[in-house]
């Protein structure tokens, strides 16, 4: 089963323009990959090694709590 389709998501897929060449900004790609940079600062979530999705998850929110919290309390 897609999970997406689970979950109720509506994934939209960010293409390059047809004939584009070299560097192009897509929009709102950098939120995504901002975020993941932040989430790669977490060592345990650079691989994923937990079997359980539900356990990957509390650890994907760990780690942006904790990333919500340093941004609180170093402003």
């Amino acid at each position: 089963m897609d999970k997406a389709a689970y979950l109720d998501f509506v994934v939209e897929i960010i293409r390059r323009r047809d004939g584009a060449q070299g560097f192009e900004v897509l929009p709102r790609r950098w939120v995504v990959e901002r975020t993941f940079g932040w989430m790669i600062r977490w060592r345990r979530l650079v691989r994923d090694y937990e079997r359980r999705i539900d356990v990957s998850k509390a650890k994907v929110v760990v780690a942006r709590g904790g990333n919500l919290a340093r941004r609180n309390a170093h402003p």
